[in-house]
């Protein structure tokens, strides 16, 4: 156990509290039922700081996750439509274009905000997190003062705490054999940030595949006239592929061209084999 990290983390902590005190509010533990966000409410705990756990339900973190928020007694807010109503409204989010994260997550609560963010995990978060402290802005009458107490923790100081202090992790981090994978990650299922686009969550879950296609089919029929249906000739298997499959429209149109035969590319056929699933 490093002990001079756990005790840095009870001071930021207890900095956010002074901060939160000048609006008479409570600090916010943005709870996500992920590994890092139970050592920061279990942090929170030990503290003794004055705190409000808010988990926001994005409605497609995986299996177990809203069971483990209850379990952990932490608040659950509910958006205002759900991630399939916001397929049905404006398509397939993109690495590019992730219109879900800003209606699900990213929006304001509290003045005063602590987070289970690490540098460690990625290289964008190494260069916006050089410090505990930041403040995140949502929009022009949007913004939040955020703390990172775990910012400058490694997975092995994350996985040491755990086992120390025997929290009890959602049931995403647990393998076959009751063993916790610390290397796991919890996060919308699906989610186009993943290194493989969200293949794996798909393969794991097919009847996700058939959920993202049914909510895509009817995007694509409130919108006839859009670019998508103009694009994917009004085929949700064409535009699931393309979502999933292809860096861009250039190389879905190429892949789709007809060949020698005059034959095009099945997407419904390679989207059958891959998941190993029967559509409609």
């Amino acid at each position: 156990m490093n002990k001079k990290k756990i005790n840095s983390a009870i001071r930021i902590l207890r900095l956010a509290e002074k901060q939160a005190e000048v609006y008479d509010e409570p600090v916010e533990v943005a709870y996500s039922g992920g590994k890092d966000s139970d050592v920061l409410l279990q942090l929170a705990k030990e503290s003794g700081i004055r705190y409000r756990a808010i988990y926001k339900n994005t409605t497609i973190d995986p299996p177990g996750t809203i069971k483990h928020v209850r379990e952990m007694v932490v608040e659950i807010r509910q958006p205002q439509r759900s991630f399939f109503e916001i397929i049905k409204a404006k398509g397939y989010p993109s690495r590019w274009f992730r219109f879900c994260c800003r209606e699900l997550k990213e929006y304001k609560i509290l003045n005063v905000c602590a987070i289970g963010v690490r540098r460690e995990e990625s290289t964008k978060r190494k260069k916006i997190y050089t410090t505990f402290e930041n403040c995140r802005v949502f929009s022009k009458t949007e913004k939040t003062r955020q703390y990172a107490p775990i910012f400058d923790w490694t997975l092995q100081d994350v996985a040491d705490y755990i086992k120390d202090r025997n929290v009890r992790l959602a049931a995403h981090y647990y393998n076959q054999e009751g063993k916790i994978d610390f290397k796991r990650r919890l996060g919308c299922m699906g989610c186009p940030l993943r290194s493989d686009q969200g293949k794996g969550d798909f393969k794991a879950h097919p009847n996700l595949v058939k959920a993202w296609l049914r909510a895509g089919e009817k995007f694509l029929a409130q919108k006839p006239e859009s670019k998508s249906n103009l694009i994917y000739g009004g085929d949700v298997y064409n535009m699931f592929f393309a979502h999933l499959f292809c860096k861009h429209v250039n190389e879905y149109q190429e892949i789709k061209s007809p060949d020698l035969w005059g034959e095009s590319f099945d997407t419904k056929k390679f989207l059958q084999n891959f998941f190993n699933i029967k559509l409609l």
